[in-house]
């Protein structure tokens, strides 16, 4: 097959990937291709919408507001990590090389755990303004905000250097192609030509917490809010 010849090479270490993307049907491509730009065109006039509009209007330069213009960031980096590289599959051979891929692999996950923990961030500010009305300027003053967010971006760099750096270990050396749309963690784990145990332990470590932890914050708080509105009295 041409592909695999492609892979091996006369080095052994491979240089690029190439990405085969959602289907290999021809008749499908080009309506997938439409499909999937519309809707990333959507995405990105939505998300760049609301950041424009919170970023002008005064008074929406609230707690809420600042946290939603956030993950709106967030999201719209988060699609455009993605989805150009797979819309590119459905037009041509799509070919990526080491450096991108291990690049695509970081801001994917850098971005995937700052939405995780970004919602952790909304859930608290709506506790605060809920069950603790008098105190939320205070709780959620200014500077709290920019800690919190802080906190949420250096917890999406930390389990990205976790995801990327035990990725850069690999050797890849038996074939270059990658059955999928983007470079991902188990993918890529499938094409290496060394042990992948470590990588497998740190998949499981990182997105354990990663999920966990933003899961059981989040429904701590809407449980304490359901609770505490449940025991207001109707003629309060």
């Amino acid at each position: 097959m041409m592909w695999r010849r492609m892979a091996l090479g006369n080095d052994s270490s491979v240089k690029e990937f190439i990405l085969l993307g959602l289907t290999q049907r021809p008749e499908l491509q080009l309506p997938l291709f439409f499909l999937f730009l519309g809707i990333y065109m959507v995405s990105m006039v939505g998300n760049l919408g609301l950041i424009v509009l919170i970023a002008l209007n005064s008074h929406l330069h609230t707690p809420m507001y600042y946290f939603l213009f956030n993950l709106s960031f967030i999201d719209f980096c988060y699609s455009s990590v993605i989805t150009p590289k797979m819309l590119v599959s459905f037009v041509k051979q799509n070919i990526i090389s080491h450096a991108e891929c291990m690049t695509q692999v970081f801001f994917f996950c850098f971005f995937g755990i700052n939405e995780c923990y970004i919602l952790i961030a909304m859930a608290y500010d709506r506790y605060a303004a809920i069950c603790k009305p008098l105190l939320y300027q205070v709780t959620m003053s200014h500077q709290v905000c920019h800690l919190i967010m802080a906190g949420v971006y250096m917890m999406g760099f930390v389990g990205a250097m976790a995801h990327t750096g035990s990725m850069l270990g690999l050797t890849f050396c038996d074939g270059n192609i990658i059955n999928h749309y983007m470079c991902d963690i188990h993918p890529l784990q499938k094409l290496s030509c060394t042990g992948t145990a470590i990588n497998e332990m740190v998949v499981y470590i990182v997105v354990g917490v990663n999920v966990i932890v933003p899961s059981l914050s989040i429904f701590i708080s809407y449980t304490l809010i359901l609770f505490n509105i449940l025991g207001i009295h109707s003629s309060e």
